[in-house]
């Protein structure tokens, strides 16, 4: 939590808080609440069937850049928002200015990397199109449509009421 809260005060601290508690929550949930950068947990014949184009969904795959057998365990999820997809990748390797990242993808769990594609990538769309300030931008705030900007609405309710908890800690005044 130090390191998001630390990079969120050097970089961020101008910027809305909502946007940060969101961040926050989202990482709560995406890194099974240790707060720390991981690896999508399952198995090389779950990564397979889920984003390869060997796999259930071969035109999804190629579509995000899996084009490679073998790409869909190389391009699992990893990092506070589970970073997932070649594309993807190479985006945020290109964006935080580390384009080793797409042939290092563990690189992803590397907290000095991990906190920049975070926060970067929820202001920027990277990831589905969406970003922070559609959801929250002067009075508007949209808690559970937020989830928008990481995967659809799986686990919306859950994530708003975290981000909500984080932004009335944030905002806590003695």
């Amino acid at each position: 939590m130090t390191t998001l809260l630390d990079e969120w005060e050097a970089q961020h601290a101008a910027k809305d808080d909502r946007w940060l508690a969101y961040a926050l929550a989202t990482t709560h949930h995406e890194t099974d609440r240790s707060m720390q950068p991981i690896h999508e947990r399952g198995s090389k014949e779950y990564f397979r069937q889920k984003y390869d184009i060997t796999g259930d969904y071969p035109a999804r795959a190629r579509k995000n850049g899996n084009t490679t057998p073998g790409d869909g365990v190389k391009y699992c999820g990893r990092g506070y928002v589970q970073l997932t997809w070649k594309n993807n990748y190479i985006r945020a390797g290109d964006e935080i200015g580390h384009p080793e990242l797409v042939d290092h993808p563990d690189d992803a769990m590397d907290p000095v990397y991990a906190k920049k594609i975070l926060f970067l990538g929820m202001m920027g769309g990277w990831f589905t199109g969406k970003r922070l300030s559609d959801y929250f931008d002067g009075p508007k705030e949209e808690w559970v449509q937020a989830r928008r900007i990481i995967n659809g609405l799986d686990k919306a309710n859950l994530i708003a009421s975290y981000g909500q908890a984080y932004y009335a800690a944030i905002s806590y005044t003695v």
